[in-house]
């Protein structure tokens, strides 16, 4: 909910991606509080479920046709929406495409839809949600980004690029927004593997059927995760990053490169024959509705120990002081013994 002219009124949320996977279930947060969504796609049958769903759960839904690739598309939609509702308070970009295949096997035209899609279409979001908070003074942009922007890894290079741009993108922006005094805020959420349909409809040149990077977590983790970074303020939350590959990376960067090698190539591409007549979403959306999660539901993680600590870090700072108090006094005593 937000405040205007001393009322509270619905928050006005704009999701790309909106009609499966982490779209469709952050989508559903905001219904239960009761938000007027704008749900962003391309595939009319994902979008329609969802706005179902949105109702169901007493939000509000407006359907928005779109291509994130096409900035004319966005800023129209973005129009549509501040139109109907008066403003936006909250932009979520969302929406990504992939390739899974080695570099070699990649072809110009494959990274150019990546990029325009999972790193352009971010920037016209970002750009269309910009025209209606900066006169407003308010709103909150959310870029939906990868634990691994960091840390690209074999045979998804277009994915973790376009990431690895986005985040350097938002920095720029934040930085830029806070030069100006501007009370419009930007938040990149990391997320790790989560189970969303996209495994059954990305692109895959390899010859084996893809298999997503573990541990996976539920597509409501990544929910809770967007939620908490616009209601508290943070400029970057990360939902179970693993600390030893974020380390690795800064002080044994070649230590890393084998280690991937050695681990993820052969984990990405599991025993079973790949399809060569599966439908892809590279250039147009599947048809039907694909739902929130995934194939992987027996093996997702419903929680993430590293969000909690997030989301409760307040009581995980008196905890790490209550601990270091006690050590040092234990030191004092062993001393004095």
């Amino acid at each position: 909910m937000t405040m205007r002219n001393g009322h509270r009124e619905r928050e006005v949320v704009v999701i790309t991606g909106a009609s499966a996977g982490v779209g469709r279930a952050t989508a559903r947060r905001f219904a239960a509080r009761g938000a007027r969504i704008g749900l962003l796609a391309r595939g009319l049958d994902g979008l329609n479920a969802t706005r179902i769903e949105v109702e169901a759960l007493g939000g509000e839904a407006l359907i928005l046709p779109a291509d994130v690739a096409d900035a004319d598309e966005v800023r129209e939609a973005a129009r549509l929406v501040a139109h109907t509702w008066g403003g936006i308070d909250v932009w979520i970009n969302n929406a990504m495409v992939a390739v899974f295949s080695p570099v070699k096997e990649m072809t110009a035209g494959d990274y150019a839809r990546v990029t325009q899609v999972t790193y352009l279409g971010a920037v016209n979001g970002t750009l269309a949600a910009l025209a209606h908070m900066l006169p407003r003074d308010r709103g909150v942009i959310v870029q939906v980004s990868s634990a691994l922007a960091d840390r690209g890894v074999p045979l998804q290079s277009a994915h973790f690029a376009a990431k690895r741009a986005l985040a350097a993108f938002s920095q720029s922006l934040r930085s830029e927004l806070v030069g100006e005094g501007s009370h419009v805020r930007v938040s990149v959420v990391e997320l790790p593997t989560v189970n969303t349909p996209q495994f059954d409809w990305t692109k895959n040149r390899l010859q084996r059927q893809q298999h997503p990077i573990t541990p996976i977590y539920q597509p409501e983790v990544a929910a809770q995760a967007i939620a908490h970074a616009i209601a508290h303020d943070r400029p970057r939350v990360r939902v179970g990053t693993r600390i030893e590959t974020v380390l690795a990376e800064r002080w044994a960067p070649r230590f890393l490169d084998r280690y991937l090698a050695r681990k993820t190539y052969d984990a990405q591409q599991p025993a079973q024959p790949a399809d060569p007549r599966r439908p892809s979403n590279l250039w147009s959306p599947v048809r039907g509705d694909h739902g929130a999660h995934g194939r992987f539901n027996e093996i997702a993680r419903p929680r993430s120990v590293r969000l909690w600590a997030t989301v409760h870090r307040g009581l995980v700072s008196l905890a790490t002081a209550v601990v270091a108090a006690g050590t040092w006094y234990g030191l004092r005593a062993l001393r004095r013994a």
